[in-house]
């Protein structure tokens, strides 16, 4: 996959300060390697703004047993068959190579640019998880990953809306979810009080976005 980037840097400031200043330039944190941001056309929603549509209701209540719980990183218990799931979901939906065994190993079990993992749970059972880097401010939901067999309905969109609303039961500002660069991320745009960056600011047109998107 090709990732639009409009800037990189290489940060060595870690301060919660200085992370939700460069997030609200428009730079991610990648896992290319430690410190290491793009500036993309990022997607954040305004928590202020936010509140659950009716799809959005309809959605969460058909996984209504599904619980976040959060892991601090780097892991403890880290184990190979998370680097497993997370490898072959990512081969399943985007192609062989996109994201190994080994690097998931890395990002969960040093000190990488990611400081949690959320887990999701139907019971005891682990069936999600997303690496994401969390602040004072935002929540960055990065790289999500689920057993594709699992029995709950639209498993990833009820991951990343229990994401929003922990984010925004934690009070925090911003939610940023990910990058709008093809047609297929289209389903992000559906959220109240999101927000793109088209590379010198933040927009609310999503209908400019959508168009962006389709032309593509």
């Amino acid at each position: 996959m090709s990732y639009l980037k409009f800037k990189e840097l290489t940060i060595e400031d870690f301060s919660p300060e200085n992370i939700n200043s460069l997030y609200n330039q428009g730079y991610v944190f990648t896992r290319v390697e430690k410190g290491y941001m793009n500036q993309t056309r990022s997607l954040r929603i305004d928590l202020s703004k936010f509140e659950l549509s009716s799809e959005n209701r309809r959605v969460l209540r058909k996984a209504e047993n599904l619980k976040l719980e959060t892991k601090d990183l780097p892991l403890a218990d880290y184990h190979w068959s998370l680097g497993k799931l997370a490898k072959d979901f990512y081969d399943t939906k985007f192609g062989d190579g996109v994201f190994s065994a080994n690097k998931v190993k890395e990002i969960l079990t040093t000190e990488q640019n990611f400081n949690k993992l959320f887990v999701y749970k139907v019971e005891t059972q682990e069936i999600g998880y997303c690496i994401v880097h969390e602040t004072n401010e935002i929540v960055h939901y990065s790289y999500p990953f689920y057993n594709l067999e699992n029995s709950v309905a639209s498993l990833g969109m009820s991951m990343m809306l229990s994401a929003i609303i922990y984010a925004q039961e934690n009070n925090k500002k911003y939610i940023y979810l990910g990058s709008a660069q093809r047609p297929t991320d289209i389903y992000k745009l559906q959220f109240k009080g999101l927000e793109w960056f088209g590379g010198e600011k933040w927009s609310e047109d999503l209908e400019n976005l959508k168009s962006i998107l389709k032309a593509k």
